[in-house]
């Protein structure tokens, strides 16, 4: 009989476990993306400059804004 408790407990437990688990997962949300522009520039000397900016807004409501730069310069012989 008490092994029978046990085990009942141990699924009452685990499953209030799994069930909070899952609900953070629901309850988090995801980032949304509201804006993206991309563009490139080649210059004269072949150089390549790439920027991207994207804007997000969190789940919590705060918007976030990312800009990346990158310049990829041709490898001369």
């Amino acid at each position: 009989m008490e092994r029978i408790k046990f085990m009942k407990f141990c699924k009452v437990t685990l499953l209030a476990a799994i069930s909070a688990i899952a609900l953070s997962f629901l309850t988090a949300g995801c980032d949304r993306e509201i804006s993206r522009t991309e563009s490139e520039k080649v210059k004269s000397d072949g150089t390549v400059e790439k920027k991207e900016k994207t804007v997000t807004q969190e789940s919590d409501g705060t918007i976030k804004k990312e800009e990346k730069k990158s310049t990829e310069r041709p490898n001369n012989p």
